[in-house]
Order: structure tokens, then sequence, then C-alpha cells
């Protein structure tokens, strides 16, 4: 996990399977789990991901769980 903005809802998330320089974004509704979720910098999470435009972001997480 690169940094996750609780407050807003989404966050980055860093992996080598995403080409060099680029991250992941994440919305806490793909985090798997009840209530509000959120991730803490550094956690170590699996998750799929799809080729989207979303924000300055080519990348969008749509389902993250936490290892």
């Amino acid at each position: 996990m690169k940094f996750f903005r609780a407050e807003k809802g989404w966050g980055a998330i860093a992996s080598t399977e995403l080409p060099p320089g680029e991250d992941a974004w994440v919305h806490f509704s793909m985090i798997d789990g009840p209530g509000y979720r959120f991730l803490d910098e550094g956690d170590v999470v699996e998750f799929d991901y799809e080729q989207a435009v979303q924000d300055s972001f080519r990348w969008r997480a749509t389902w993250v769980r936490k290892l």
C-alpha cells in the first residue's frame, strides 16, 4: 500500500505487476470487508485491477484484500 486518504476514501497501491512508475487507484468500496474500510501505508495487499483512467492514474483496483 503506497498511501490511503481515509478522510477521502481513496488511495494508491504500488505493485511490480503494474508498469514501472505507475500505481493503481483504489476506492474504499473495493476493499474486502464489512463497513467502512481503509488501508494503512505499508499494508501488504493482494488485488485485482483493470486499465482505467481515474484522476491521474491509468489503473484502478477492482478488488483488494489485506494479507
